[in-house]
């Protein structure tokens, strides 16, 4: 549930929001999120989170049953230096715990030091965006450029960075249809915990893959999107991507590429705000299927 909100018709949407879910295979997690944009330029953006959740983390290419539970506390804090130039500061912290979700199988040893973390982490971004909408945009450009240190608080000391580059551009194809596309590069330290790095999936809102499947130091990927409205409420889309990851940006063509392509629904929740219920699937290369739910575009 949401509520989305202008502080000034000249300013950018802002929200209030909160959800739980669960699935079943016993994973459930709830939480609640806000993101604001003051008169003054100043941004303001938080999410609270807990979670219990069951997934699969492919780690050398074998799928490992994870139970991973924990609380996370997310921020950040940006202000408009001009009308399409903005910089700030980022702040997380998570506790988190990681189990494996079978008696089958061992721990890997090279993932016993993200067992058990209290970890904060505290950044800096920075934002272009010629955009003219920030919730469906038809015409533009956005490069966002994020790097953050991230710190255990209790057990063995560690430190590591991360950080990422994104840019989108937007053209118009006739009064109803819009080009969009991704291209994002990413990299993060060798002692960086699985869920911090470089994941196809994650940092780039990447269809086809799950994002606990191909991760590692190294990513680039490019994607493109058809956007299409048929009348007020409903849309379509059709997309697609290649996407590299690796230990190091010279060992990209080892591992492959992985490609995927899809299509998906819109249907516009409301009148006031451009504002879509998305529902995409999607085809991959491994010859694997995705589905996808979701509010708004993927970038």
């Amino acid at each position: 549930a949401g509520y989305l909100f202008k502080l000034d018709d000249d300013a950018e949407t802002s929200f209030f929001g909160l959800g739980a879910m669960a699935s079943s295979n016993g994973s459930q997690a709830y939480g609640l999120a806000t993101d604001v944009a003051f008169r003054s330029g100043w941004k303001l953006d938080a999410a609270l989170a807990n979670a219990d959740i069951k997934y699969d983390l492919f780690f050398d290419r074998v799928a490992l049953p994870i139970r991973q539970t924990g609380e996370l506390f997310n921020g950040g804090l940006d202000y408009d230096l001009t009308e399409t130039v903005s910089v700030g500061g980022t702040f997380r912290y998570l506790n988190t715990t990681i189990s494996l979700n079978t008696s089958d199988t061992d721990i890997p040893i090279d993932l016993l030091p993200d067992l058990e973390l209290e970890l904060m982490s505290v950044g800096a971004r920075a934002l272009w965006d010629q955009r003219d909408d920030t919730d469906y945009p038809t015409q533009g450009s956005r490069l966002t450029i994020t790097a953050n240190h991230g710190f255990t608080l209790s057990g063995e000391s560690r430190g590591y960075e991360y950080g990422a580059i994104n840019y989108d551009t937007y053209r118009p194809l006739g009064a109803q249809s819009v080009l969009a596309t991704r291209a994002t590069i990413c990299g993060a330290s060798t002692d960086a915990p699985f869920f911090d790095k470089c994941s196809l999936g994650f940092i780039d809102a990447f269809r086809g893959f799950s994002p606990t499947q191909f991760y590692d130091d190294r990513l680039i990927s490019a994607q493109v999107e058809y956007r299409q409205r048929l009348g007020k409420r409903f849309g379509f889309v059709v997309f697609g991507g290649l996407g590299w990851t690796a230990p190091s940006f010279s060992d990209f063509s080892d591992d492959g590429e992985r490609a995927a392509v899809g299509a998906g629904g819109r249907y516009r929740v409301s009148q006031k705000f451009p504002v879509d219920l998305s529902v995409d699937v999607t085809y991959s290369n491994d010859e694997e299927g995705q589905l996808y739910i979701y509010v708004g575009q993927r970038f």
